[in-house]
């Protein structure tokens, strides 16, 4: 196992807990909704191409929605739509012309921790078309993501996403990508 996803799993469950601490001794907010819900996010995070350890810009935003008939379905409760923009050129987090652009379909499962009704788990699966740029013509691959994340709920309709997503375009080494990020629900 890489010293990157290492790193980033723990980061992801340090802040996880520490923010589910630090809230616990605040006074409390109501819970997430139990209903539906639309989520949209925006999320920044860092891409690590395997074979190497080069950092790369990964940029996501999308629209999810949640059904609250499907709380005890094991595989998910929320449909998602995303579009990620990656940078794949030597400039690592600024615009170069090697890049792609992906258009997915998510299934989301969310789940609740113990002992905290501020942070809850995630898990996410994706499905895609990545278009690569750069090249002579643009290229079209299949794209899979599957991801493990915390969301830090502040109220009803704010929180903070934070995960460790594992990806694959086909033609591509596999790469890691650890993302936070910023939803508003309603």
């Amino acid at each position: 196992m890489s010293t990157h996803y290492r790193f980033s799993t723990r980061l992801v469950l340090t802040i996880a807990l520490a923010a589910g601490t630090a809230f616990a001794q605040t006074s409390p907010a109501s819970p997430p909704s139990e209903g539906t819900s639309t989520d949209l996010f925006i999320m920044f995070g860092s891409d690590v191409v395997r074979p190497s350890d080069t950092p790369k810009a990964n940029y996501n935003i999308g629209l999810g929605h949640t059904f609250g008939f499907l709380k005890k379905d094991p595989f998910g409760d929320e449909i998602t739509f995303s579009f990620t923009y990656e940078n794949a050129g030597s400039h690592g987090f600024l615009h170069s012309a090697y890049g792609s652009d992906t258009e997915s379909v998510g299934l989301m499962k969310n789940f609740a921790l113990p002992k905290t009704k501020r942070v809850t788990g995630y898990t996410w699966i994706q499905a895609g078309l990545t278009s690569m740029t750069g090249n002579a013509s643009v290229e079209n691959r299949f794209y899979n993501g599957d991801a493990l994340g915390a969301i830090i709920h502040f109220n009803d309709h704010n929180s903070i996403w934070i995960q460790e997503m594992f990806n694959k375009v086909v033609t591509v080494p596999w790469y890691t990508t650890a993302s936070v990020g910023y939803t508003r629900s309603w």
